[in-house]
Parts: structure tokens; C-alpha cells; sequence
């Protein structure tokens, strides 16, 4: 009797490319790729190898040079001789119409960038209309200059000039140029009616602010994947969904939450990253729209991430592009139970690196600057949660009694039973 097996669906396979550079040192390029990785696998995608190479800069042909391209390739070439097939390579920055094309006549693999790769993620984790829309308007925008890649099948054909048709010959237009004008005039009449859509949707969630009734508004910010989602189901006793991958919340939530007798409104946003592509920026703004509106920022910081500082630049760069970057902030300093450092040997007389710090060392630093704006919890193991929720309800109520004046709400101090 034949037997059926039902085989495991196995998971794309990703090589993974970066540069090192004068402005982008090894280290440095080395946290990208874990990022990138990361990516990856948020997308559902294993990678199986890395490439890097040391240049002045990308090449404007093929990213990287000629010699490790070619080395790529043969790794691809051993890796199918084996029945492992690779299924995509990652470049760690966005790629021109011309990179791509040079690469995949190459390389003959699915060829992506960090920007593709965050694309894909978003329209995977899309799930309301504005969401939705947001990404399909960042996807237009991003295949807008790359549609001639998408049409090589269709090359330009020497017309009648009898000269033998080259550069700078008239009647060169053949069915690809026509395919490729078509395709523009539709993606651009999409993009219009996406913004047109973007904009009512804004409309519809202005009346619904404004309907909020006389309430401060807080907004959780940060890089993604620091725990956003995770604080605000502590404090709103909410069930938003909060997941270790990246852009695990796209739509912005928000909740109604009472400290006390205190209650304000709370929005969790939508993650940053760094090379978020700007087209990606601007389709999301209106979902960022409630840090705009926002009278308290609460902004999360995943400490026990090595680049956490790198990571507040980011976000604190993004704030600044909104015009956020004066409202009143406190800095979360989420995940300190799994933050690690490495104790020097005594007989160690070099000077100690970042990795040597204890988590008291850092709190001395500027963080000590920032006095009741700083704190330091844990989210998923619940602790200094109350000191949070105390702070919380202090900052909110200062700025309540500035702002509703005569608001038929009394507030007498929260007490610490």
C-alpha cells in the first residue's frame, strides 16, 4: 500500500548583503544586517549567509563590485549543486531601477531591498482600510521609478531610420515604451484616488478626536519592537496585539485609561527604524497624526538592545520631521530584565566600553539629567509598573488642570495606598 507523506513547507531561504564604509564602519554594519535579519524573518524568510564588502561607497551598476557579486553568484551556484536553493538576497539599502536590473541578470534570484522588505512586512501586517491604503500608496510610489525594470521582456526596437538604429536614432519607441507609459499613467490615477481615499479617512478621524470629549492625550512612541503594544495592554488593560517581531502594530490604537480617578486618552503608534524609506513617512503620517495631536509623549526605549542610543536619534529625528519635537516627553526605559553586561577582568586596565556598563552605571549618565522624565521598567515581567502608572497620572494631571482649567473634573492627589 502507497503511503502519502505530507511534506513541511519550507521557508524561503535570504542571503543577506551590506557595505562597510567610511561612514558606516564594521560594527555598524554588522547591527544593520541583524536588523535586516530580523526583517527577514519577520517577513518569514531564513537567512542562510552574509555578504559584505569594504568600498568608498555603493557602486551606481551593482551595489557592490564586480569580484563580490561574482562571488555571490557562485555561492548561490554551489548552494542549488547541493539542493539547498537560495530564494532571495537582501541589500541592505534601497536599490536603483539599474542596480536591479544589473543584479538579477546576474545573480538570477528574487532581489530585494531593506525598502521592498519593509513594504512587504507592512502589507503582510495591514489590517484595517487606512492601514491598508497607507501601503498600497508606499508601494506605488516605490515601483513608480523601477517600472522599467518590470518591463524588460518588452525591449525598446530599432525602428526604420535606416542607420541601424543607434543611440540618438529617431523610431526607437517600440511596444515597452508604450507598456511603460500606460502602466505609469494608470499607477499615477491609483496613487491619486489613494490620496483622495487617505484624505477622507483623515477627515473621518479628525471628527472622531475631536468627539473624544475634554481628555489629555498620550501617545506611546519608539523604535519598533521595544514593547509599545506590551505597556499599553498593561496600562488600558487592553488586548492589543503585541508580538517579538518588528511592525507588529501598524494602525494606531487608542485607549481610554483611568489612574486613580484620573482618566486621559492613550494611542499606541505604529514603530520607527532606521532607513524607514521616506515614501513609507509620508504615507504614514496621517496614522501619526495622533503624536501630532498628543499632549504627552511617552517615549519607549528598548535598553538592553546594544544601539538603544542610536535608536532614540531615530525616533527623536522622526519626532522633529512631525513637528513633535517640543511636546512634553517622558523617556520609558522598557526591558531592564534582560539587560546585560560583561564584567571586566581586574587585571583589565583598558579603558571600559559601553558592553562593561551596569545598568546603575547607566543610570548615572545623562539619564540622571532627565530626574522624574526618565524611567526604567520591565513590561513583560511587570516591574516599577506602579512607579509608571504614578508619574503618569502626576504629568497627566499638571497638564489637565493647564488645559481644562474649568473642567467640572476634581482631582484630589493620588494616594500611595
Amino acid at each position: 500500500m502507497k503511503e502519502f507523506v505530507i511534506s513541511e513547507v519550507k521557508a524561503e531561504t535570504a542571503v543577506l548583503v551590506g557595505l562597510i564604509t567610511p561612514q558606516q564602519d564594521e560594527a555598524k554594519t554588522k547591527e544593520y544586517l541583524d536588523e535586516l535579519e530580523f526583517l527577514a524573518d519577520t517577513a518569514g524568510a531564513v537567512t542562510v549567509k552574509r555578504f559584505t564588502q569594504r568600498v568608498g561607497g555603493p557602486s551606481a551598476v551593482s551595489y557592490v563590485g564586480k569580484g563580490k557579486l561574482e562571488e555571490i553568484k557562485q555561492y548561490i551556484h554551489e548552494e542549488e549543486e547541493n539542493d539547498r536553493e537560495i530564494g532571495m538576497v537582501i541589500f541592505d539599502d534601497e536599490l536603483s531601477a539599474k542596480q536591479i536590473r544589473n543584479i538579477e541578470n546576474e545573480l538570477h534570484v528574487k532581489i530585494l531591498d531593506r525598502t521592498s522588505l519593509i513594504l512587504d512586512i507592512f502589507a503582510m501586517r495591514a489590517q484595517t482600510a487606512n492601514a491598508k491604503t497607507q501601503v498600497e500608496l508606499a508601494q506605488y510610489r516605490y515601483m513608480l521609478p523601477r517600472l522599467q525594470r518590470l518591463w524588460t521582456h518588452l525591449e525598446r526596437q530599432g525602428g526604420g531610420s535606416g542607420s541601424g538604429g543607434g543611440k540618438g536614432s529617431v523610431g526607437l519607441r517600440g511596444p515597452g515604451e508604450t507598456q511603460l507609459e500606460m502602466d505609469r499613467r494608470i499607477i499615477l490615477n491609483r496613487m491619486s484616488l489613494l490620496k483622495k481615499r487617505l484624505e477622507e479617512i483623515d477627515k473621518q478621524k479628525t471628527t472622531q478626536r475631536k468627539n473624544r470629549g475634554r481628555l489629555i492625550r498620550v501617545a506611546l512612541v519608539g523604535y519598533t519592537n521595544v514593547g509599545k503594544s506590551t505597556i499599553m495592554n498593561l496600562l488600558a488593560k487592553s488586548e492589543v496585539f503585541a508580538e517579538n517581531k518588528l511592525f507588529a502594530t501598524l494602525d494606531t490604537t487608542v485607549r481610554k485609561v483611568v489612574i486613580g480617578n484620573l482618566p486621559f486618552l492613550l494611542a499606541d503608534t505604529v514603530g520607527l527604524i532606521r532607513k524607514l524609506p521616506t515614501d513609507l513617512v509620508d504615507s504614514f503620517k496621517s496614522t501619526l497624526d495622533e503624536v501630532r495631536e498628543a499632549d504627552l509623549l511617552v517615549h519607549v526605549v528598548d535598553i538592553s538592545h546594544p544601539d538603544f542610543e542610536e535608536q532614540i536619534e531615530v525616533v527623536n529625528q522622526t519626532l522633529k520631521e512631525l513637528g513633535c519635537s517640543d511636546k512634553p516627553t517622558i523617556i520609558v526605559f522598557n526591558k531592564i530584565d534582560n539587560y546585560h553586561w560583561v564584567e571586566k577582568e581586574p587585571d583589565d586596565l583598558t579603558p571600559p566600553t559601553k558592553e562593561n556598563r551596569t545598568l546603575d552605571d547607566l543610570k548615572k549618565t545623562w539619564m540622571a539629567r532627565l530626574g522624574d522624565d526618565c524611567l526604567f521598567i520591565s513590561a513583560r515581567e511587570k516591574q516599577n509598573i506602579d512607579e509608571m502608572r504614578n508619574v503618569l497620572y502626576k504629568r497627566v494631571r499638571e497638564l489637565h488642570v493647564q488645559k481644562y482649567p474649568y473642567n467640572d473634573f476634581l482631582y484630589p492627589e493620588m494616594s500611595d495606598d
